[in-house]
């Protein structure tokens, strides 16, 4: 192969594969052009799990988020573009590590949260998403001692995951 060709091999490739990767936008379709506030109201909680705070916890986490992402404005239900309706529906804890011994050293705590994303604007639902993720905490015999740790770890995914959904198409 001679020098030249080479040369101009490389550059259609390289125009090639800016082009290709043009026509992609990391902002997508979400949130449509017309919402650049969002509200969250307190979560919901229709699971059977009462631990305290957690419906709270959830609403601070998320909105913490959406104020450190600064992507979309954070505001009250009644100016903005966006709402974020959640619901927590099911949280299970489970066994996930057992001693020797018979006794439960590490536990598994997965939550599920339906939410809805809806545009004030037009008056219509964006879209309607389950999401789950889980937390791991350790355990003894005797207490869910750490129980908070699970929670905050399985929060943290699924407020995560809500804010991923929420600003991209992908």
């Amino acid at each position: 192969m001679n020098k030249k060709y080479l040369i101009n091999l490389i550059t259609i490739f390289l125009f090639v594969l800016n082009f290709a990767c043009g026509v992609y936008s990391y902002r997508g379709n979400n949130p449509p052009e017309d919402i650049r506030s969002v509200a969250v109201p307190l979560f919901e909680n229709s699971s059977s799990f009462s631990e305290a705070n957690i419906r709270e916890s959830f609403t601070e986490n998320l909105k913490n988020k959406i104020i450190e992402e600064q992507y979309i404005l954070l505001t009250d239900k009644n100016t903005a573009d966006g709402v974020l309706k959640c619901n927590i529906t099911n949280v299970r804890d489970e066994a996930l590590v057992i001693s020797g011994n018979e006794n439960v050293t590490k536990r598994k705590l997965t939550i599920t949260v339906n939410v809805d994303f809806e545009n004030m604007v037009k008056e219509k639902k964006v879209w309607e998403r389950t999401f789950e993720n889980w937390g791991e905490y350790s355990s003894s015999a005797t207490t869910f001692s750490n129980r908070e740790t699970g929670i905050k770890d399985a929060t943290e995914k699924i407020c995560e995951d809500i804010l991923n959904d929420m600003t991209s198409n992908w």
